[in-house]
């Protein structure tokens, strides 16, 4: 009887019988002794096309490592044949690109932001810029679409605290709200008037639903407007149409910084809430400033300058 295992290339053990094979009758293919509950082993060899493709690899990963930088040391890695490296290519890359860029960003730097918004080609850079910078600085508050949330302003919307002129923005981004260290940060605080004992509870719930029916979002209440406009109307207005200089949002329309349930109306009437901004100066350069205002003002919600605005 031949020795088919042999024929077959099939290994043999040191001092074992060699393994006469067998073939596996379904498939015509000999098989390797191996045996696991009753299931055997077919010896089918890798394709010749997939060894030559696994050696090939080999080549390559050693002609790499041979031409690029690719084994780490204690300090660096190998340098490589080549010297070529991708630290130093996108260096190359970004002072290219800040080269190409240099003159417009320096019109920006120089420039009033007034000036920057009135070209086309300046608006338009510094408000890509101010894109990125907002991503960076300013969604952690204000949201990835500038859409705010409770507590913090909406900047889609033509409803200002502050202003919404260029000039406006770019004060309120460089010196920031109620910010302790800057002296010339905006600031004005609303009287706690249940928790320091100004108004008792039921003229809260009076006003309360006087400001409420300022935006036609409930019934008049005589009592709350009497108690409004002893109180409130000095920097909310008569109407309720707020007032910028002292930051006193409108109450006359349907957009709120908290919320306009009149549980949270009442609660911010008896113990207001005083949000704070930073001011950007500090930490920003003047032109990611201007950067930045001109794409909040490019937001939706930004506002001619009196200068600007046609005559009547």
């Amino acid at each position: 009887m031949s020795d088919i295992g042999a024929d077959k290339g099939f290994p043999r053990v040191p001092g074992s019988e060699p393994y006469r094979g067998e073939v596996d009758q379904p498939t015509g293919t000999a098989t390797t002794g191996h045996e696991w509950d009753g299931i055997k082993e077919l010896n089918t060899p890798m394709p010749r096309w997939w060894l030559w493709v696994f050696y090939a690899t080999h080549v390559f990963a050693l002609a790499y490592i041979i031409l690029y930088p690719s084994i780490p040391l204690l300090r660096d890695a190998t340098t490589g044949l080549l010297g070529w490296n991708s630290r130093l290519e996108v260096a190359q890359e970004l002072t290219a690109a800040e080269t190409a860029r240099a003159e417009l960003y320096n019109q920006i730097r120089e420039l009033p932001v007034e000036e920057i918004a009135k070209s086309d080609e300046l608006r338009e850079v510094a408000f890509r810029g101010g894109y990125s910078a907002f991503k960076v600085n300013c969604v952690q508050c204000h949201g990835a679409d500038a859409a705010g949330s409770p507590g913090f302003a909406n900047l889609q919307d033509d409803d200002w605290l502050w202003g919404g002129t260029l000039a406006d923005i770019q004060y309120t981004i460089e010196h920031g709200v109620r910010f302790a260290g800057n002296e010339d940060t905006r600031y004005s605080e609303m009287p706690a008037f249940g928790r320091d004992g100004i108004l008792e509870r039921p003229d809260i719930r009076a006003v309360t639903r006087h400001v409420l029916s300022l935006s036609n979002s409930g019934p008049a209440d005589p009592q709350g407007a009497e108690v409004y406009a002893a109180n409130c109307s000095s920097c909310h207005g008569d109407a309720g149409e707020g007032n910028r200089e002292l930051g006193a949002p409108r109450l006359n329309d349907a957009i709120w910084l908290y919320s306009s349930a009149p549980a949270d109306i009442e609660r911010q009437i008896y113990s207001p809430r005083h949000g704070a901004m930073p001011a950007w100066n500090q930490r920003l350069d003047p032109a990611t400033i201007k950067q930045l205002t001109v794409y909040v003002h490019e937001l939706g919600g930004g506002e001619a300058s009196p200068e600007d605005a046609p005559s009547q």
